[in-house]
C-alpha cells in the first residue's frame, strides 16, 4: 500500500460560493414565512445567531 498522503490545505473558497451555499442551505432547509412584525428583517442578527 502506498504510504498516506499529507493533509492538503484547504482550497480558499470565493466569498460569493459561500454566501451562495449558504443562501441555498437556508432557502432548502426553512420554507419561507410571513415576516415577523415585531422581529428585525436582518437574518444575520447577533440575537438570532446566539
Amino acid at each position: 500500500m502506498p504510504a498516506p498522503h499529507p493533509p492538503k490545505p484547504p482550497a480558499p473558497v470565493p466569498m460569493h460560493a459561500l454566501l451562495a451555499s449558504c443562501a441555498a442551505a437556508a432557502q432548502i432547509s426553512s420554507p419561507p414565512r410571513p415576516p415577523e412584525p415585531r422581529a428585525p428583517q436582518r437574518a444575520d442578527s447577533p440575537r438570532r445567531a446566539a
